[in-house]
Order: C-alpha cells, then structure tokens, then sequence
C-alpha cells in the first residue's frame, strides 16, 4: 500500500509542479533578470496562484507562430531521419527479447539542421534568428500543451496498440502516465524515443543557442561569455550524437518507458532548462577577461572530452568482447550472465578499467563539470544560471543509484563481483 501510494504522489507532484516550473524559470530568466529574488517578491505581492496566472495565461496555448516552427521543426527532424543516409544499428536485447533497430545517422542530422537555420536565418533572411528567443515564452506554452497530449497518446498506443511485447501497465492511470506503458514504442516506422529524446530534444537544444546568441548579438553586441557557453554546449551535443548509438544503449533507454518523465523532460524540459545559462545571457552580456573566458573554455572542453572518452572506451570493450587495450593494458572485465523475462540465457561485459575502474559512474563527473564550465560564464550574481547544473547533479545521482539496483538485479554475483572491484559509485573516496 505504501508503495502504491509512493507510485501515485510522486508522479502526480511532478506531473503538476513541473509544467509551471518550466514557465516560471523562463519567465524569471526574461523578464526578472534572471532573479528569485524578485521572483519570490513578485509572488508575495501578488499571492502564488495569481502570480502563477499572470506569467502563464498570456503564454500558455501558445501562439500561430509557435505552432508554426514547432511544426515545422518536427517534420524536418523526422524527414532528415528517414533521408539521411545512415548504418543500420541494433539496441539490446529487451526484457521480453526484443532487439530495437534504429539508423544511426544522427551526427549529420545535427549538421543539417545547424547549417540549415543559419542559412535560411542569417544568409537569406528568410526569418530572424532570434525568431525562437523572441517567441519562447508561446514555444515553451505550445510544447507543454502537445506533451502533455502525446504522452496521453502513448498511454492509450501502449495499451492497446503496442509496438511490441515490451509494454503493459500497472493499473495505476497516474503511474502509467508518468513513466509510460510501452519501452519502444514506434508509429509509422519512426522509433518515438529516438525521435523525441534525440532529434527533437536535444536538436532544439543547439537550435535554441544560436537563437540566444543572435539576441544578445542585436541588443548589445555578442560577448565573449555568450561566446564560451553557447561553444561548449554546442561541442557537447555534437559528442551527443557522435555517441548516440551509445546512448541508445543507455539507461533511459533501456529501461525507461515513454511516459511523462521520459517525453514531456524531452519535450519542455530540454528546451527550457537545459538552455537556461544561456538564456540569462542574453539579457545579461558578461565581458570577462580573456584569460578567464579561455580558462572556462579549455576546462570546458577537457570534460567534454573525458565524458566522451570514458562513454567510447566503454563502447569499443564491449565491441571487442575485451579484446583491446584500455590505458594500454589488458582490461579487467567480468563476463556476467543474464536472463531475460522470456528465459533466454544473455551475456554482458562489465569493464572495471580505465574510467571504469576509477567509480562505477565516474563519467558522470565530467559531465557535470561541462554543464559547470558552460554556466560560471554568467559569473555570480544571480543563482539562475546554475539551477541546470544544480538540477542535473540531482539527476545524475539518483539515476546512478537507480542503475546500480538495475544492475544487482539483472547481474546477481557478477554485479557484486564487480562492486568489489569498483567500490565507489560516483566519486572515489566519497560516494
């Protein structure tokens, strides 16, 4: 009962409070200068549900504009799936033994879709490049509304029209809504998480930047800080793609349904928050000191390239069945076996070398450092700007203990062999 009642509250909090959160954090960051401060003042005058309604109302359904990029947003990302040349690749084994081909040709994707906003934006004018800054309010309004809709649809697809064997639900509507009915589900041949979670959250996400660069480039010039974190979080969604075979074999993948938590974050959460450092910036241009922007920049990247590393070193051991060289030694690893719900006997390698004798989720200490390096542009005068990377660390955590469980239960002894080889989780000597 209490875990039922966990199942209920937890999602239905989430559900409820995120939607507006979103809102809020773009209004705060565009017309609050980006400070709670203010907006913790604006909410006592005007009492929370009022304040809540003055921010979201005027924006909240979007607008004719808004609709009209989102729409033709998706349709490019979707044709550029289907035309771009690519390699056939093949996800895991599912629970229930299923195995997700995808095509893997998400790197030229982002270059297209790149290449193809600043021609059609800053070479033939077609329209202005800060079009989505300046309608990001009614874009985030328009998206909240269609996520919130489509992850209906894939509750009602998962139930009674999945995509494979790898779906079903609890019985539990709220549950079900938020973590989803169906682990791969696909409509028309195109696979929905690769879609969502790929072409469209993280490609509007490198869209969105050149937008807010070009804003704060016709209000005040193009400063240098703008500059260090709208470069380090385009060089990190080029390694993005340049792994996303990798990622496909991820966690959120995996394991995680289509729900709410997986769509709608994609959907809202990623254009939002993810984008908010620079977001701040745009209204507030930080010229530093060209030592300390290279500073930012260099430190930046050298996470960038260790996350990248850490995730291909990975990648090539399993490839190779630990036939290769990790750090030029012969890597230790642990062949575990496995079964699937349908009985079927599996085989993984776990890697305890390299990075991945350092903390069983070292990886993700870069990757936080780079959301840092790309935020502490903005310097410190207001919290803002660091809310992602406060947030993304709180993600990072739990998601690494939530696959250190996963593990143990699909590994049993293998998992515990490893944990003896590894001991620490995240950070060595800490966690």
């Amino acid at each position: 009962m209490l875990q039922k009642i966990r199942n209920t509250l937890g999602p239905l909090f989430l559900i409820l409070a995120c939607p507006p959160f979103a809102m809020v954090l773009w209004y705060t960051n565009t017309t609050l200068q980006g400070s709670f401060s203010s907006l913790f003042e604006f909410i006592q005058q005007q009492g929370f549900l009022s304040a809540l309604y003055q921010i979201w109302h005027p924006v909240m359904f979007g607008s004719p504009i808004a609709w009209s990029i989102l729409a033709i947003f998706a349709i490019f990302q979707l044709a550029l799936m289907r035309v771009l040349p690519g390699k056939v690749f093949h996800g895991p084994v599912t629970p229930k033994g299923n195995i997700p081909i995808y095509k893997a040709n998400g790197v030229a994707a982002f270059w297209v879709t790149m290449i193809t906003f600043c021609i059609t934006s800053f070479y033939l004018k077609l329209f202005s490049a800060a079009l989505v800054y300046d309608n990001l309010g009614f874009i985030i309004g328009a998206l909240n509304i269609f996520s919130l809709f489509f992850c209906l649809f894939l509750y009602v697809k998962g139930r009674f029209l999945p995509s494979s064997t790898d779906s079903g639900i609890t019985g539990n509507f709220i549950f079900d809504y938020y973590w989803g009915t169906e682990l791969y589900p696909s409509v028309l041949g195109w696979d929905i998480k690769q879609f969502i979670n790929c072409r469209f959250g993280m490609m509007s996400w490198g869209v969105i930047l050149l937008s807010y660069a070009a804003k704060q480039h016709e209000l005040y010039g193009l400063s240098n800080s703008m500059l260090v974190s709208v470069g380090l979080q385009l060089m990190y969604i080029t390694k993005f793609f340049m792994w996303e075979t990798g990622y496909l074999r991820s966690l959120d993948i995996m394991h995680d349904r289509a729900g709410f938590y997986i769509c709608w974050g994609c959907l809202v959460w990623v254009p939002c928050v993810y984008t908010s450092p620079s977001m701040y910036l745009v209204l507030h241009p930080v010229d530093l000191n060209i030592g300390l922007a290279i500073l930012f920049f260099v430190l930046g990247m050298l996470s960038i390239i260790v996350n990248y590393l850490a995730d291909r070193q990975r990648q090539r051991v399993r490839s190779t069945e630990g036939q290769c060289k990790v750090w030029g030694k012969t890597p230790i690893v642990t062949l575990a076996t496995y079964q699937t719900e349908s009985g079927e006997t599996k085989q993984n390698i776990i890697l305890a070398s390299g990075w991945w004798g350092i903390a069983r989720h070292f990886h993700y200490i870069p990757e936080l450092g780079a959301a840092f390096f790309w935020s502490v542009p903005a310097l410190f005068s207001n919290f803002s700007p660091y809310f992602y990377v406060c947030f993304l660390a709180l993600l990072l955590f739990d998601r690494a203990f939530r696959d250190d469980n996963r593990c143990a239960k699909k590994y049993g002894q293998y998992w515990q062999t490893y944990c003896q080889q590894v001991p620490y989780k995240i950070i060595p000597f800490v966690i």
